[in-house]
């Protein structure tokens, strides 16, 4: 890809228009290697532009940006949908009995599979308003690595796991109880369903609303700062 590529596809992240040039270039080298280890697979034979995969590599580099690929180790294709797809799962209710459902999806992680994505939710991260599917799901990817996606990822050495749980748990239970009374959230109310979900969502907040999750929620803005060795809220201004 040319620079004038690369370029035109920053240019449709406006989240990234205050990063430095260092950071930038950084940024664009990893999500060409991103590109060069993933395999990019639309599904029934869709075209993907050159640019729209720009736009998906640089927002899945986003959260690895200082921890390196290596944390995406264990899957290697992302499957690309043109629009929200329909998705089958299976919940259990409290009496313990499995029902299958059907669901539309932005985007999906398997623990031991592809990362699943509707290109049109990636085209609409990166705009500064919380939403960014592609880091959703790769925060997912991230903590699976583990085992389970519960809320917390593979930790650095020096940070606390005890002070991680304080600040996820109290936001958990304040998102929650906020959302039961249909009040405004910091964060997007699905963030509620579950830890797991609150990571990915915060994470969302955390690379794509930043200043405004610092402020609702500092304590878990200051554990994603530590966890993924980054403090964009210094780059975007509060809304």
């Amino acid at each position: 890809m040319s620079a004038a590529d690369w370029a035109a596809a920053f240019a449709r992240i406006p989240v990234l228009a205050h990063w430095s040039a260092n950071d930038r270039e950084r940024l664009r080298e990893l999500a060409a290697r991103f590109l060069a280890e993933k395999a990019i697979e639309p599904v029934d034979g869709f075209i993907v532009e050159p640019a729209q995969r720009l736009v998906l590599a640089l927002q899945a580099a986003l959260p690895v940006l200082n921890l390196g690929l290596e944390w995406y180790r264990g899957w290697h294709a992302v499957v690309l949908y043109p629009e929200e797809f329909r998705s089958r799962f299976e919940e259990v209710d409290e009496a313990g009995v499995v029902h299958q459902l059907e669901d539309w999806r932005g985007g999906e992680s398997w623990a031991a599979g592809p990362l699943i994505l509707s290109l049109a939710d990636v085209e609409a991260g990166g705009q500064g308003d919380g939403y960014n599917v592609v880091v959703h799901e790769c925060a997912h990817k991230l903590d699976q690595l583990d085992g389970d996606a519960n809320g917390c990822p593979p930790l650095h050495v020096g940070m606390d796991r005890t002070a991680w749980s304080v600040a996820f748990s109290g936001a958990f239970r304040d998102l929650g109880r906020r959302a039961r009374r249909r009040l405004r959230t910091v964060l997007d109310p699905y963030a509620a369903e579950s830890p797991g979900e609150f990571f990915a969502v915060a994470s969302e907040a955390f690379f794509d609303d930043a200043a405004n999750l610092a402020h609702g929620y500092p304590g878990v803005y200051q554990q994603l700062c530590a966890f993924y060795r980054q403090d964009p809220a210094r780059f975007w201004p509060c809304r």
